[in-house]
């Protein structure tokens, strides 16, 4: 056994070694498809402020263009999609042109490729536009002539000397090429997530889910749920304006206990009818049976324990609906369900729970336990009146059915003119 243990450890290290390259490769790919596309956007963008900006030849020039392209190269080249890439650099163009200019400044670079063009194949074009499991290859570089540079008011977008298409040399496609190719051009995201991005108008909020698929490393369809459960305005209906202002540029921050908080927490993929009689025991046990999507909602950084937790004090057996740890704060999370409307005799049992777990389960380094009731209807004055100021303990709705995305901006809106009106009034009064 002695003998086989190096070679073990040889395979595993090769192991290691393919899971890495992969990983490589499907960032390369995903890079080069983004950088691909903004390019295209790029040039499509010039051509047709070339031709005016009008909008029938801005119409025509795509519908040519996919023509040409899918001829050329193959399925792939929708107007749709090239309408995509045109979006994609109108909206991108301006962090883009700041990037290089930070990178480069105002020198141009003689080692990084004239141009990264890449064939774009598959045999279904609607594949390609849902999940873009395209067929990648490096073809000759080709000099792409331009005619003009982009500009909007009295600046250029993106300097054309910094440009990808504007940079001269011979090819290089090495690792040094492709890491500074990943900071001029900072996309961390695959082509498709950037494809609903785009769709979202608000750039605060496009910002916010950027930088959570990123950093979550959510999938197209997590992207696309947490957007549709309007977890932006449900976070920053928990916040004050300093901290809505973060999150559009933070993403999600974990520091405090409220930071864990959302309004409502949305429960949809329960598949539990809103309407249907079903106990505390029934929530959880579904909640259970989805604990991925469940922790999904409920935020980063959190490990499950136990459901059900089982606690003896004084001879009497208590039960702790669910068990998390945050790793972000260090501590234990207890979460309570409860099916009906919130009842102060709820709050003061799930003091109890927090109490215990300080004084008994959790250890010196470890910050005091968080203690959040989710409950169908709660009354915000019967929870601060129960609980002491510094409690750690928070009830939070929740909800079995995708909101009203329209309804929350709404009132995210109106809670935003309020707090501004409250600041007005505190600074005249301290006048």
């Amino acid at each position: 056994m002695a003998r086989q243990k190096p070679k073990a450890v040889f395979f595993e290290h090769v192991a290691q070694m393919v899971e890495q390259a992969r990983h490589f490769v499907g960032r390369t790919a995903d890079l080069t498809m983004c950088v691909t596309y903004f390019e295209i956007g790029r040039m499509i963008v010039e051509k047709e402020q070339g031709g005016k900006v009008r909008a029938e030849y801005g119409k025509g020039l795509i519908a040519e263009l996919s023509a040409y392209l899918n001829e050329r190269f193959g399925r792939g080249f929708s107007v749709v999609n090239l309408q995509n890439a045109r979006k994609f650099y109108e909206i991108y163009a301006p962090r883009i042109g700041q990037s290089m200019t930070a990178q480069l400044g105002n020198e141009q670079p003689k080692q990084i490729p004239q141009a990264m063009i890449t064939e774009l194949g598959d045999d279904s074009e609607s594949q390609i536009q849902q999940t873009m499991s395209v067929k990648l290859e490096n073809v000759p570089s080709k000099r792409i002539q331009q005619s003009m540079t982009v500009k909007s008011g009295n600046s250029d977008l993106v300097p054309k000397s910094q440009s990808l298409t504007g940079f001269s040399g011979k090819p290089d496609m090495s690792v040094k090429s492709q890491s500074l190719i990943s900071k001029l051009y900072p996309f961390r995201l695959s082509w498709t997530h950037y494809v609903f991005l785009t769709q979202i108008k608000n750039d605060q909020e496009r910002s916010f889910y950027e930088i959570e698929a990123a950093n979550q490393q959510w999938t197209v369809r997590q992207l696309q749920r947490q957007y549709s459960s309007s977890l932006y305005e449900r976070l920053a209906l928990s916040r004050n304006k300093n901290e809505v202002m973060r999150l559009a540029v933070e993403g999600q921050t974990i520091e405090k206990p409220q930071d864990l908080l959302k309004a409502p927490f949305v429960l949809e993929f329960l598949g539990m009818e809103e309407k249907a009689e079903f106990s505390e025991s029934d929530l959880e046990s579904a909640i259970i049976s989805k604990l991925q999507a469940f922790l999904l909602e409920i935020g980063k950084g959190f490990l499950f324990e136990a459901r059900q937790k089982r606690f003896t004090f004084d001879e009497e057996h208590f039960m702790v609906d669910l068990v998390f740890y945050n790793r972000l704060l260090s501590c234990y999370v207890l979460i309570d369900l409860k099916t009906d409307k919130l009842k102060h005799q709820d709050l003061g049992q799930m003091q109890m729970y927090v109490n215990y777990f300080d004084r008994h389960v959790k250890t010196k380094a470890e910050k005091p336990t968080i203690g959040i009731l989710l409950c169908k209807q709660k009354n915000d004055s019967i929870v601060e009146l129960t609980l002491p100021k510094r409690s750690n303990i928070y009830a939070s709705e929740y909800s079995l059915y995708l909101p009203d995305k329209g309804l929350l901006q709404r009132k995210l809106t109106e809670w935003a003119e309020e707090f501004e009106a409250e600041r007005r009034m505190k600074n005249r009064m301290r006048r």
